[in-house]
This record gives structure tokens, sequence and C-alpha cells, in this order.
């Protein structure tokens, strides 16, 4: 698979083993050996003298935008750069392409004001070629945008050279061409096309065309129609005013294939072409092949007007990602890291080390860890590692550690569904509206009110800060454990200060979460594209706001200093600190509230009597069960007093109970203190659910247990294992509990690869660190070269050293497998 590398947002890839890009006249290749994940980064530095000196174009006041377009598809549009021919752009873009393509292009489009977008010129790099410019800024020419070049999608050909024997005996070739189906085609005006094929036999002095029939509102037709072509006279013909065409002119022959759609009263739109030689049909057998569409004549274009370039910084990989046997090694050491002792010697640790300056490794690692829910643990590990150098309350969790990208790539990920219902209606009614909310006398515009203006800013902040502040029970269950966790390692690390519980957490929902998709809404898929000059500013000055009035330190001690604020948001500054504390306090509460049916309606169930040593009928008492976020109790009657409560905070497991244990179906039992309390659900719908939500509300429990008994102690023994001893610890392990509504698409292997390749693109700091433990292990003393290893968190040489030995040892047998499976494939294999 492919992919492409801007900062600002993520596309998931989807499992595909068809993407190599041929060069003209040569069929694609479908690669069986391996998958490829391609990705990249890529800058949008500036532009330098936009715009031909000629061209409609050229205005006293352009103002210009990129796109960034797979084949015809836009997948990013930068910001309008208003008046200006050499635009600073500057922005950076990341994604992961998810399907094939040929080209990746960079348009420069003048803006229009009542008349559509302007054209002024491209930038079309082959997926070929993109390794040639990876990594390293390039100035490209812009080429004219010709209709007849903007092609994608390919052909499905089939052709076969015949020997035909006439009735007089004589011998002719004939050609036979299929067209199968396309894929891929453009869209039209937004809209499938309405394609047809034409197919010609092409050469110095003949071109005989066919045509097939149209294929209606479609981007991948199936055609299945075969021509046939006359491609040399019979032997006896004399005439040769017939066939201009001798036997050796056969090499100079080609088949030219070309889709169109049909415009019906429009003029017909040209969608791409592609051209065989028919010398190398001469082995008389049938040829198969897909074709990638390729612009009219290849694209070959005469000397135009300099339309200006663009500085652009690509970088572009592929992962070829392995069967899931060989990752096994490498995902199983890293899955490891929150247990490691200390964290700073695990290999989730080491990678972040290792790949510092790299933007992109710690997203492989937040995704493989989130899939198997070790991501809380390991994060809290790190952070108290970060927290252990921390000098100062007010300093916390500002820097751009380990612990606050894992974190920031998390609230990405698992927060993007409560961004969309926190604040995409208000965003939208922001850019839609479109009012002046500037303040700064410098900035303003002539005939603009000033009051006016922040009377519209004043309004939006408030719905954008009540939005906020009102979503808080809605924020996602992983986003809640990270932060309960920050705010108790916080409280102990500094107990002196009272609000640094929410100033640990303020900086990451506020300053890192809610603040940055204010301000960038189309990098969190709020926006299809970036706002215009005026709503950007409006959203800057918001944000803004937003920032300061999550900043905690300031609220709380009554620093709030900021002119911009203290008119916006026209409220006093203990109004701020409430709203703020109440809608913290509900993202700390120590259980979510979960919106599963017998967590609000109690549900009539049995209950087994607790210290009998006998299991009888009369043991099981109809009791009516009902759990809160803070207790579990159970109650004689319908609204009646609790005869037992159960704090959840105790709740160290909750498992099924085999059928056999009381010859009763649908049993589950609540582990808390020493003995179990066992329940019978109405049904096994019931059951599931309750222990859904039972498992959900407990999972951060301290004091979790690994293991349980699936059935009961009685006559003595445990009747699952037989042990005799009552305290006996769990013959089988306790079913690992995930998250509720956090449905993530994440491939492994492919996280795994990439992390393989970030390994292994930094093999020489990996040694560097081995060294270092080295040194520091012999020398007990300060390292001599200091300079080279002061990157590195090195607590325990001995730990770290033996982590770096396994991982060199697994990249060097994932290097073997990688060597062993890297054949070439082969244009027109089948």
């Amino acid at each position: 698979m492919h992919s492409l590398v801007f900062n600002g947002g993520t596309h998931t890839c989807m499992r595909a083993c068809f993407g190599l890009t041929s060069p003209p006249s040569q069929p694609v290749a479908q690669n069986l050996a391996k998958l490829l994940y391609p990705k990249t980064f890529q800058k949008l530095c500036e532009g330098k003298n936009l715009g031909s000196c000629s061209a409609p174009n050229r205005q006293r006041d352009l103002c210009t935008f990129c796109t960034i377009s797979l084949d015809q598809e836009e997948v990013f549009r930068t910001k309008v750069f208003d008046k200006s021919f050499s635009p600073l752009y500057g922005e950076d873009f990341y994604f992961e392409i998810p399907r094939p393509f040929q080209c990746l292009s960079f348009y420069v489009f003048a803006k229009g004001v009542f008349q559509r977008d302007l054209p002024v010129g491209k930038v079309s790099i082959r997926k070929e070629d993109l390794c040639k410019f990876s990594g390293k800024e390039h100035w490209f020419c812009l080429q004219p945008v010709d209709p007849n070049s903007e092609v994608q999608g390919k052909v499905h050909l089939e052709m076969r050279l015949n020997e035909l024997i006439t009735e007089n005996g004589s011998v002719c070739q004939q050609l036979l061409v299929r067209i199968i189906e396309c894929q891929g085609l453009p869209l039209i005006s937004g809209q499938n096309c309405d394609p047809y094929a034409t197919v010609s036999l092409v050469g110095p002095a003949r071109s005989d065309q066919r045509k097939t029939k149209v294929k209606k509102k479609t981007s991948d037709p199936q055609f299945d129609e075969t021509f046939f072509f006359e491609v040399t006279r019979p032997n006896s013909y004399t005439r040769k005013s017939n066939f201009q065409v001798e036997e050796e002119d056969i090499e100079k022959l080609e088949i030219k294939v070309e889709l169109w759609n049909n415009g019906n009263l429009a003029q017909d739109v040209f969608l791409g072409e592609t051209r065989v030689s028919v010398k190398i049909l001469r082995n008389d057998h049938i040829h198969r092949a897909w074709y990638l569409l390729q612009p009219k004549g290849n694209g070959n274009k005469s000397k135009t007007d300099d339309l200006g370039s663009l500085r652009l910084n690509v970088t572009y990989t592929e992962d070829n990602v392995l069967p899931s046997a060989c990752y096994t090694p490498l995902r199983t050491l890293l899955l490891q890291s929150p247990d490691a002792k200390p964290v700073s010697a695990s290999a989730a640790h080491i990678l972040g080390d290792v790949c510092r300056e790299r933007y992109e490794a710690v997203l492989p690692v937040v995704r493989l860890l989130l899939h198997h829910n070790r991501l809380v643990p390991f994060v809290s590990a790190i952070a108290a590692l970060e927290l252990d150098h921390t000098q100062e309350a007010n300093t916390i969790f500002r820097g751009n550690s380990l612990a606050t990208r894992c974190i920031d790539d998390m609230m990405k990920i698992v927060g993007r569904s409560y961004l969309t219902v926190t604040l995409k209606p208000v965003l939208d009614e922001i850019c839609e509206s479109n009012k002046t909310c500037e303040i700064d006398p410098i900035k303003l515009r002539e005939g603009d009110n000033v009051e006016v203006n922040k009377e519209n800013l004043q309004g939006y902040v408030q719905k954008v800060f009540s939005s906020i502040t009102q979503s808080s029970s809605s924020c996602p269950p992983l986003m809640c454990d990270m932060f309960r966790s920050l705010r108790q390692m916080a409280s102990k690390r500094f107990p002196a200060d009272p609000h640094v519980q929410y100033s640990a957490v303020s900086s990451f929902v506020f300053l890192r979460f809610f603040a940055v998709a204010v301000l960038s809404p189309h990098t969190f898929q709020l926006r299809p594209h970036h706002p215009d000059l005026e709503v950007s500013r409006t959203l800057t000055l918001i944000s803004k706001t937003i920032q300061t009035l999550g900043s905690w330190g300031s609220l709380s001690k009554n620093k709030l200093v900021c002119k911009t604020v203290s008119q916006p948001v026209n409220m006093p500054i203990h109004q701020c600190v409430n709203l703020l504390s109440k809608c913290l306090s509900v993202c700390l509460s120590v259980i979510q509230s979960i919106s599963v049916s017998p967590s609000i309606i109690p549900l009539e169930v049995q209950k087994r009597a607790q210290g009998r040593k006998r299991i009888g009928k009369k043991n099981f008492k109809k009791r009516w069960l009902r759990v809160t976020n803070r207790e579990l109790s159970y109650h004689k009657h319908k609204g009646k007093e609790a005869i037992c409560i159960i704090p959840v905070k105790n709740i160290r497991a909750v498992e099924k109970v085999d059928e056999s244990a009381f010859n009763r179906k649908n049993m589950f039992q609540v582990l808390h203190g020493e003995k179990p309390l066992y329940v019978q659900a109405g049904n096994c719908v019931e059951a599931s659910e309750w222990i859904e939500v039972l498992s959900q509300v407990s999972r951060c429990n301290p004091g979790r247990l690994g293991t349980f008994h699936p059935s009961a102690y009685a006559t003595g023994v445990w009747l699952c294992c037989r042990s005799p001893n009552d305290s006996q610890p769990g013959c089988k392990p306790c079913t690992p509990t995930m998250l509720a509504n956090l449905q993530l698409d994440i491939d492994c292997d492919r996280e795994t690869e990439r992390i393989f390749s970030l390994l292994t693109s930094n093999y020489s700091k990996l040694q560097k660190m081995e060294d270092a433990c080295a040194s520091i292990a012999v020398y007990q003393g300060p390292l001599r070269e200091q300079e080279d290893y002061s990157l590195f968190t090195i607590q325990d040489p001995k730990e770290t050293f033996h982590t770096v030995q396994q991982i060199k040892h697994i990249l060097e047998n994932l290097q073997r497998e990688h060597d062993n499976r890297s054949g070439t494939a082969q244009y027109g294999s089948q």
C-alpha cells in the first residue's frame, strides 16, 4: 500500500497487493510476494513567480492556494495566501496512501471571487520517481494544467496475433484485441463517468478504429468486447494498394486504446490512453495484462511560458509487510514495555529515544499498544519517569516528551468522534456565518466597528467554551483513564499543590486537544478544507482564548492578564474556574457513565448466599441488583434500601461461571474481598451486558486479578482445578477488559513493520546506546563521550543493554526474512 506523510492528518490504509506503476506501453504487474504500505511526509515550502505574465490569472492582487492530489483526487488543500506572487506556504502534511496511484500532484490555483478558481499550474511526480526526490527540498517548475494530461485508472487487455489460412490457401495475420474492463477512472463533475473505449491499430500509413458500447455511471466499466484487425495481406495478394503495410512493417504497428467519457450533448472528455507495440505478440501466445492509462501522446509538451515554481520537500516510504508470524518476536517485546523495570529499558522507550527527531515514530507504537490495551500502563510509566525530573508544578507536561507525544497521538485517534460531537456544530456555524471578529487595532480594516467585532467574538468564544465544558461526560473512556492516571501521579509528585491534579490534565484537554482542533479544524476532519483568511483569523483568536482559559495555573491563581480573554468571555475568573473544575472533575471521575441498559434499569437476578459449604436450592435468593458509577448493590425489593453494598473500587474481576458449578445457566461472579458474589441473570444477553458493564466500571481498579476460578469451591475443593486451598490463586487467566465504544481499524503487522523500518534506519543510534550501556557498566562513572549519548535515557545499563541486544537480534532475523522474500515482479505477469 501507499502512503504519504503530511503533518496534520492520517488516512487509514487498506490492505492491498496491487500498486505498481508502469512506464508508457508497459502492463501493470501484481506483486503477490508482499504488501506495500506507502506513506508520505510533504512540506509545501513556498512558491516563486507564480503565474505567467501573459496568462489571464495574472492579477495585481493574486491570491493563491495549493491542492495535493493522488491522480485526480484532491486529498489536501492549503490555506489561501493573499496578494503575493511568491507566497511562503510553510505547511506540513502527513498521510498514508490508501490506494494504488500513478502520480502525486501539486496544483496551484488563483482564488476566484465571482468565478471558479483558476489553475495556475501544477507539479506532477510519478510514483516511481518519488524516491528520487525523497527527503530533500527541490524547486519544481510549474507545468500547465492540460485536460489531456489529467488521467488516472487502468485498462485490462487481452491480445493475440493469429495466422489465418484463407479460402484459396494463402496465409494472412489477424490481430485480436479484447478490452475486458477498466478500473479507477476519474469522476466527472463529482459523479461517475459514462465511459467508452476506442481501439485502434495505428502505423505509419494506416489507422483502423473500433468503438465499444457506452457504460453508464461507473468508474469501473466491464466492457468484455473483442475486435479483429487484419495486420498483413495474404501472400498471394497482388494489389498493393489495398494494404500499405508490408510484412516487415509490423514492427511499427501499435495498438492504441483510448478511454472517453460520453458527453451526450456536450463534448466527449478524454480519460486516458495506452499504447502496445504489436511486435510483442509475435510468439502466438495470448497476452493478457493490466495497463495504466497515460496522458495523450504520453504527455509530450512543447515549450511553454514560465508559470513559476514550487519548493517542496517530499518524503516517501513503502512498508513491505511480511506474514504475521514473522513479527511475533518484535511485537511481543514491544508489548512487554509497560512491565519493564525501569521503563526506560523497554523496547518502546528505546524506540522513542533513538527516533526522537522523527515526527511519525511514536504513532505506530501508540496504535500497537492501543490495539492490545497496553497504552495506558505504558504512558503512565513514562509519565512517572518524566515527573521524577519535573521540578515545578507549573511546568508539568509542557514539553515535547515521549509521554506528551504518545498522549497527543492517542487523543487524535480515540478523540475524533468526541471532537465531532463537541465542536463541529459550532465550528460549522462560525465558518458559514463569516462574521468579522478582529479586535487588534493594527489589523482592523477600514469601516470595521471594533465594538461589533468584540460582540461577535464574545458570542463565538462563549459557544465554544460552553460546548467544551458541557461535553465532559462524553469524553472517551480511554482518555478518562489516561487523565485519571496523570492526576494521581501529579498529586503524588506535588502533594502541596491542590491545583496540580487539574493543571496536569488541562494542559492536554485544552492546550493540546480542543485549542488545536479549533485552530485547524480541517486537520481533525471537522471541516473539509482550510478556512479562508478571515475565518482563520477568527479561529485563531478563539483558540488563543481557549488556551488561556485552559491554562489552569493562570486561572487558579487569578493571574489572567490576557485582554483578549477577559473581554470576549465576559465572565468572572472564579466562574471560569468553577466551570473548568466541574468539567475536569467529570473527566477524572473514578467511573464514567456507561449507556448500557443494566447500568440504568435494575434487573431481577439470583444471588447465592456467601459462606455456606453446601450448594442447594435454598442458597439462592431472588434479589434486585443495581450498579452505579460508585457502587454495586443488591436489594430485597425494587426501590428498597440495599441489603449489601460493594464499592466499585473494590471489584477485582468479573467473569463467567461454568454451568456445571451450580447446574445453572447464565451465571457470572463478581470477585471482591474474600468471597465472590455469584449472580444468575435472566438470559444470556443480560449476563453478557452485566459482565460488560461491571468490567468497564472497574477496569482501572488497583489490584485487578490476573487469574480466577471458573467454578465454585464446594465439598472442600475447587471444582475446576481440585485444589483444596480455598485461597488458592485462580487456575484460568482473567478476560482482558477492552474499552467500550472504541473501534480501531489497526493492522498490527503493518505497525510492527513500520517500527522495524524505523529501528533499522536508526541502527547506528542503537549501536551507540549499546556502547553507552557497556561504558557505564564497565567504568561506573561519567561517559567520556557524553555528547554522543546525551539524548539517551539509561537508568539501568544492564537491562537497557539486554533489551538493545534483543532488538538487534530481532532486526537481523526480520531483515533476513525480507531478503528471502524480495522477489521482483515482472511487467505483464498474470
